[in-house]
């Protein structure tokens, strides 16, 4: 059966999935991931770290508190990069995103 044909989930099952995805990605022992950094950051310098887990998942840390550690799924991984490149979580709105012309 093609994903189209597929019946399409509730929002009490869509709800339920996510909760399970994000229990088993939870569940996952990440303790020998391998974190990268922004290329040009120094060791000493807070910097966002990443690891990539499975099924397209990610991980994230600051590196001054590395036992502090978030998980999202490839689904909430690619929304949140599609929207950090669209300058979403920008301190100042974006002329595109309805903010003034500079």
């Amino acid at each position: 059966m093609t994903e189209a044909q597929q019946p399409q989930e509730s929002p009490e099952e869509m709800k339920a999935r996510k909760e399970r995805e994000k229990d088993e990605l939870y569940a996952l022992d990440i303790s020998g991931v391998e974190w990268h950094s922004a290329p040009g950051t120094e060791q000493h310098e807070e910097r966002v770290e990443i690891a990539y887990l499975p099924a397209g998942a990610v991980a994230m840390r600051s590196s001054l508190e590395p036992e502090t550690v978030l998980r999202y799924t490839e689904a909430e991984w690619t929304a949140f990069v599609l929207g950090a490149r669209d300058g979403e979580f920008d301190l100042e709105p974006a002329p595109h995103n309805g903010g003034a012309e500079a």
